[in-house]
Order: C-alpha cells, then structure tokens, then sequence
C-alpha cells in the first residue's frame, strides 16, 4: 500500500514538472462558421506575428495552446474559406490558463464574449470608460459641424473649448485607470499603448506604484523603456 502511494505521489509530481509553463489554453465557438481559418496574432515590434492558426472544417468550435510568458494583447483573426481575411478582429488580454472566447460568424469582431482572463474584464471595463468619452466628443463635433454650417463663430468657439476638456478628462481618466489597475498588467498597458503624448511625469508616476512582478511584466518592462526613452530626448 505504502508503495502504490508512493508511486502515485511520484507520477503526480512528474505529470506536474512536466506541464507546460505560462500555457494559455483558449477554447471557443464561432457559431454559423462552417468553413474558414482562425489565426491567432500577436504585436511584436510593431508589426502582426501570426502564432498559430486552426484550420475550421465543419466544427464551429475551435482551440489553441500557447505559451504566454507574460499576460499581453493578443488578435483572434478570421480568414473566410475564399480566402478572404475580414478586416474585423477580436482582441483580448491573453493570460496564462484556460480561456474562451465565443461569437459568431456574422457579428466576428462586433459581438463576442471573453471569459477566463483577469486583464480581459479590466480591458473592457477600460474599453467602456473611453467609450463615454468618445460619445460625448462625438456629440460636440456635430454641434461644432452645425455651428460652423450656420456661421455662429460664438457657439464654435464655445464647443471648442468643451472638446478640449474632455479631450483632458480622457486623458486623466485613462491615467487613473491605470493607477486604480496597479496590480494588473493591464496598468502599464494603458500607459504605453492608449494614452497618446503621455509625459514623463504620469508615466513616472504609474510606473513607481506598480508592485515588482508587474514591473516585471512584458507591458511593465516596456513601460520602462518608454520612460528611459523620454528621459533621454
């Protein structure tokens, strides 16, 4: 007895050293997809990386297994079976273990759903914040169309004014994001990739409340580098 214990502690602790690290396993459904490819991309250096792909033959659904050292964006792209890609695309905050993601055909890139990743729901509650903010400008700007249509300088230059400070409570907004987030990687994300003409001062700022293994994060090391960056211009 004491040896089929011990035989099963050791096969357990082998199965275990021998897992993948930083596996990310993302499953799903594209529902009315008969035919196609999904392709799974990543940013690097600027430019769309493909990963892995998966050839869909009649099953709507789909899975992928790879290595995520580190939580970072990643783009769920469609190629349909003429060929054709669509321009429409899912992002998501990829992480390590298990993810799904499902949708359909008609509404890929509009419609979806993301469960299984902590950085996800901050992205979308991120996303839904600076929704806001782009519903209010996109209300001002048709008022400013309206008033630069009818002549009325005043009213122009009034809306101007209002575009310009919510222009500025967006940018805030974005940085308190960030620093509410300081225990995800979603932080240092937001600061190098969704503020544009961040200063040094927020970036310093964010970066010096972020705990030490998010600094040690993909998006923390290149919040790092944005700021040497700045530092030395």
């Amino acid at each position: 007895m004491k040896f089929n214990f011990l035989t099963i502690c050791i096969a357990l602790l082998a199965l275990t050293s021998c897992a993948p690290k930083n596996e990310m396993k993302l499953t799903g459904t594209v529902d009315g997809l008969k035919k196609g490819t999904l392709i799974l991309q990543k940013i690097e250096d600027s430019v769309l990386v493909s990963m892995d792909s998966v050839a869909m033959t009649g099953d709507e659904n789909f899975e992928f297994s790879v290595a995520v050292p580190s939580p970072q964006l990643l783009f769920l792209y469609l190629r349909l079976k003429n060929g054709d890609l669509l321009d429409e695309r899912i992002p998501f905050f990829a992480e390590e273990g298990e993810l799904t993601i499902t949708t359909t055909l008609e509404e890929f890139g509009a419609e979806y759903n993301v469960t299984g990743s902590q950085n996800h729901e901050k992205f979308e509650e991120y996303k839904d914040l600076m929704q806001r903010f782009a519903n209010k400008n996109l209300d001002i700007v048709s008022l400013k169309l309206k008033a630069l249509a009818e002549k009325n300088d005043s009213v122009f230059n009034v809306l101007q004014k209002q575009e310009e400070s919510v222009l500025r409570s967006r940018y805030l907004a974005s940085v308190n994001y960030a620093l509410s987030q300081k225990d995800y990687e979603i932080s240092p994300y937001i600061m190098v990739n969704e503020i544009q003409g961040i200063t040094q001062k927020y970036l310093d700022t964010v970066y010096s409340t972020l705990p030490q293994n998010i600094k040690n994060s993909k998006y923390g090391m290149d919040l790092e580098s944005l700021i040497k960056q700045q530092a030395a211009n």
